[in-house]
């Protein structure tokens, strides 16, 4: 292994599972003001003392803003790493990080606050070598879980050599897993409007919402087809219609999670709603559409040197999830998410992640760092 990442990994490891601690010790749900500041304020208490930090305006408006850290280096490439501090756990449902065996269980553990804390970590120990970077930014975003706006930082790093993004790892059989490619991701909202009736007196003088909305979720989702070349996945997930057992319902929603290789293939999805149902109005929007990412090419041959400084082979992997990376693969080519420690049960009471992989894919993200500096332009 490269002894520059074996020793600056080993530095990370030695803190990681305490700031891990202080950092899901922050209740800090999507849009709860009081816990973003919070917990951008842990995070700047651990940046190296060599960053300048601000404060810039959020994606979403209801949000706190976001926090870029830039340090100044004395070489000649740019690197931005990627977070985002916000979680899907309500107040109610938090607690503080607890051990079980090799497991560190907490809200926000994978996703994504202990990728914020290799982040950090691969900042402070990068900020001691200045001569490897012109510029090293860390941008932490607070709205990640719940953002429907279009991403506002994207033009600011574009031009950028490389951007790490540490959203949860994984392994894959042959090695160490870094995520180059996602899914694009959109939610499809559909509301219908009908007209109310008594539902046994006079069930015909209605317009049923609930019913043409059943019937939409039927004919859109004929177009789901995760295996076909669009690879494209189409997913009722809320239904909502009615406010009393005797009132034919004249009003509701549905929505869809949808995903595919490319997003301009939810317009084919789009057209599917049909506008009008036995009496009942249908009407469909887009919502929150992210870009789908594709870096497999363009990292591939970083991370084929990455693997040599890390002593194990580090291997492209797909994701369908949805991640901030997506919204910057397009400007910087040389695009890594996936470079947190290793876990599971995201958005959930059991979400943990494993204590060992704090070291190990701090090493993963170090290698690959210290390659995509090194890189020739």
């Amino acid at each position: 292994m490269d002894p520059f990442v074996a020793a600056a990994a080993q530095e990370i490891a030695v803190r990681a599972e305490r700031e891990l601690e202080a950092l899901v010790a922050v209740s800090s749900p999507s849009g709860d003001i009081p816990g973003a500041e919070e917990a951008l304020a842990v995070c700047v208490a651990l940046l190296p003392s060599q960053a300048r930090t601000e404060r810039v305006a959020s994606s979403t408006p209801q949000s706190a803003p976001d926090l870029i850290a830039r340090i100044d280096g004395e070489g000649t490439r740019r690197m931005l790493l990627v977070g985002h501090v916000d979680t899907v756990v309500a107040h109610e449902a938090h607690g503080p990080l607890r051990r079980e065996g090799d497991r560190l269980y907490g809200p926000g553990t994978a996703d994504m606050k202990g990728g914020v804390v290799i982040a950090l970590g691969v900042a402070r120990e990068l900020a001691a070598r200045p001569e490897l970077f012109a510029e090293l930014s860390l941008l932490l975003v607070t709205d990640e879980e719940w953002r429907t706006q279009p991403f506002v930082h994207a033009a600011a790093f574009a031009g950028y050599d490389a951007c790490l993004c540490f959203e949860a790892g994984q392994r894959e059989p042959g090695g160490e897993g870094v995520v180059v490619r996602r899914k694009a991701a959109g939610t499809l909202r559909v509301t219908a409007t009908g007209r109310s009736a008594h539902s046994g007196s006079a069930p015909d003088q209605g317009a049923n919402a609930l019913l043409a909305l059943a019937q939409t979720a039927i004919a859109v989702t004929r177009l789901h087809e995760p295996d076909g070349a669009e690879r494209l996945s189409v997913v009722p997930t809320v239904v909502r219609s009615g406010r009393a057992f005797n009132v034919v319902p004249a009003e509701g929603e549905l929505i869809f999670d949808i995903r595919a290789e490319r997003s301009e293939s939810f317009q084919r999805v789009l057209a599917a709603v049909p506008a009008k149902i036995d009496g009942v109005g249908v009407q469909a929007r887009l919502e929150r559409v992210w870009p789908g990412m594709d870096a497999r090419e363009a990292t591939a041959r970083l991370l084929e040197r990455a693997s040599e400084k890390v002593g194990r082979p580090i291997v492209a992997a797909s994701r369908g999830g949805a991640s901030d990376a997506s919204h910057f693969a397009n400007s910087i080519p040389l695009t890594v998410d996936g470079l947190g420690p290793r876990g599971g049960g995201a958005h959930t009471p059991e979400e943990f992640v494993v204590a060992e992989s704090l070291a190990e894919r701090a090493q993963v993200a170090l290698a690959v760092a210290l390659e995509a500096l090194e890189a020739e332009p």
